[in-house]
């Protein structure tokens, strides 16, 4: 028995059935350097997924490792009820990167954790239960975040804590007005969050909660001035905006360094995860003061914002920084897009791309029209796989490729994984 075989055995004895794994034959990823990493097996591989957005600036940084290192050297943890210098320089950093004035962070261990800090906060500030979310949205995997994410597929429980109201977000591509012009699309959009006020809600919202691009439900990218558009009603309402930049934080999407930017407008509350701890388990909310100091009750988080996770956060936001890589997710994420772009006018699989800076959907369908083809989709990182070529997988039907590499990519590997996505969509095909 190979070693993968072996691992996967041991795999299902143990964890949960519904815990999702990738591929026929699941791999164990066990080193990495840059935007390669190597399986258990010794097999190496060009990531194009990023540990789902996760290892932002790559693998094995010299200077994030170092970081990291000299803190574990000293202490690892201490836990919210003491001060933590690494603690209150991120948070230093975060509010004011945020565009959120009087902004104030909260450290959590994820985003679904962040959302859920989000929530509550949004939810005792306004003294209501009704919350507006998109349709296939994704935001977590507790119980109140699953009350707000939008796909069947992402739902474990109908048992929700909230009163849930779901308004058309920018799925274009399966919209009922995806053939109007963008204009006219978002003020569809527009119009049915008004008369989702007017008939799906009962005295104040407390907010609403949406991803500037979808990242589960398949890079789902609106027209620029979408949101800002809904926050308009939203705020002669007064209903709270929260952006979940869990995906789209930190310079991915090469135009803003955050998603909201997009739409001309500053959310009340901001949550992030993923890319800022390249690995660590490191998340949080930003949000107005007035807003985080709105609870009544005291609170702690035992491990969010420890010493170690800070140490590795700090260091990887200055390296983001330093080395721009916001407009290098811009320039090399528009190299990759005209590629996948003239893929898609000769393939017969592919429906639509889309997408912002190194973070890019690829949706397929059965050829002669729109209906969705998760097989091709599964066929296509299968064979994505052997060609050495890591991507991922997402979408309401299954049937999107997601492509967001560390924001390092270069131009050469931008061409060679490119290469190997054609090869395997031609073998698909």
């Amino acid at each position: 028995m190979g070693k993968h075989a072996d691992l996967l055995a041991r795999h299902r004895r143990v964890l949960p059935s519904w815990m999702v794994l990738y591929y026929d034959e699941p791999i164990a990823l066990v080193d990495g350097k840059g935007r390669h990493v190597i399986d258990a097996e010794g097999n190496e591989y060009l990531d194009f997924f990023a540990g789902i957005l996760t290892t932002m600036t790559g693998y094995n940084v010299p200077e994030v490792v170092a970081a990291i290192k000299a803190q574990a050297d000293k202490m690892l943890h201490t836990s919210t009820l003491y001060l933590i210098e690494n603690q209150i320089e991120l948070a230093e950093k975060i509010a004011d990167l945020s565009g959120i004035p009087d902004a104030k962070v909260f450290f959590t261990n994820s985003g679904t954790e962040a959302n859920d800090a989000a929530l509550m906060l949004a939810t005792q500030h306004r003294k209501s239960n009704q919350v507006l979310a998109i349709r296939g949205s994704y935001h977590g995997k507790s119980h109140s975040t699953v009350a707000i994410t939008g796909q069947k597929n992402w739902s474990a429980t109908s048992l929700y804590p909230f009163n849930v109201a779901y308004v058309h977000g920018g799925y274009r591509y399966r919209s009922p007005f995806g053939h109007l012009s963008d204009t006219d699309f978002t003020a569809a959009c527009v119009a049915d969050l008004e008369n989702m006020l007017e008939v799906a809600t009962a005295g104040d919202v407390a907010c609403m909660i949406a991803e500037p691009i979808q990242g589960v439900g398949g890079f789902v990218t609106p027209p620029d001035g979408f949101f800002g558009a809904m926050k308009e009603v939203l705020d002669r309402h007064g209903i709270l905006f929260i952006s979940d930049e869990v995906q789209t934080g930190w310079g991915r999407t090469g135009e803003h360094f955050w998603g909201y930017q997009s739409h001309g407008i500053t959310p009340d509350i901001l949550t992030f995860a993923k890319g800022l701890g390249n690995g660590l388990a490191m998340a949080g909310v930003v949000a107005r003061g007035d807003l985080m100091d709105s609870l009544p009750a005291n609170s702690i988080s035992t491990f969010g914002g420890n010493p170690l996770s800070t140490a590795g956060a700090l260091a990887n936001l200055r390296y983001v920084i330093d080395h721009d890589l916001q407009t290098n997710a811009y320039k090399v994420g528009n190299h990759l897009r005209n590629r996948i772009d003239g893929l898609a006018e000769r393939s017969d699989l592919i429906g639509e791309v889309r997408g912002k800076g190194l973070m890019m959907g690829v949706e397929l369908v059965k050829p002669g029209g729109k209906e969705p083809n998760a097989a091709a989709a599964a066929a296509v990182m299968e064979q994505a796989r052997k060609e050495g070529l890591l991507i991922g997988k997402g979408g309401l039907y299954g049937n999107v490729l997601r492509i967001a590499p560390a924001l390092t990519l270069t131009e050469d590997e931008a061409d060679a994984g490119y290469a190997m996505l054609e090869a395997a969509i031609a073998r698909s095909e």
